[in-house]
């Protein structure tokens, strides 16, 4: 009778490993946010905000409202992406948090940026109150990247 002891013990360190070794891999790699779901969306738009300037902010808000009211708001999927000082928008002492609010309310999707978010952090030793509509991202454009090469059109206003 052949002895398969070593044989297990071989493909149990094999496994082990490759076990230990996925673990060890970084878990901060950058991982898009799952597409929004409207999937009978026609239109789909990405707005870049990555200026704390408040005219901006306001014209970001202004385009989605103006977009919803354009298009069905089941067929236009709206997706405003910020980072960098763009994520002011999206602190909960922020001015427009309402408005914010409302246009997530209807299906407005509003992305903040986790890097921008752990840098000031770093810098002021105080991470910034986002407000809870936010979707997080790991990169915001990484996430913009994502969005454009799944059909949606990038407006930076």
């Amino acid at each position: 009778m052949m002895d398969f002891s070593g044989y297990r013990r071989s493909i149990l360190l094999v496994f082990g490993v490759a076990a230990i070794a996925a673990m060890l891999t970084p878990l901060a790699k950058a991982q898009p946010a799952p597409l929004p779901e409207k999937p009978f969306a026609e239109h789909r738009i990405a707005l870049q905000l990555s200026d704390d300037d408040p005219k901006k902010q306001s014209l970001v808000i202004s385009v989605a409202y103006n977009l919803l009211k354009a298009y069905d708001p089941d067929k236009v999927a709206i997706e405003v992406v910020a980072f960098g000082p763009g994520i002011d928008l999206l602190r909960t002492e922020n001015a427009n948090r309402k408005l914010v609010e409302s246009l997530v309310a209807q299906g407005v999707r509003f992305d903040v940026c986790l890097n921008t978010l752990d840098t000031i952090e770093r810098n002021t030793g105080k991470r910034p109150d986002i407000i809870g509509a936010a979707t997080p991202v790991q990169v915001g454009v990484g996430q913009i990247l994502s969005l454009t090469e799944n059909g949606y059109t990038l407006v930076r206003p």
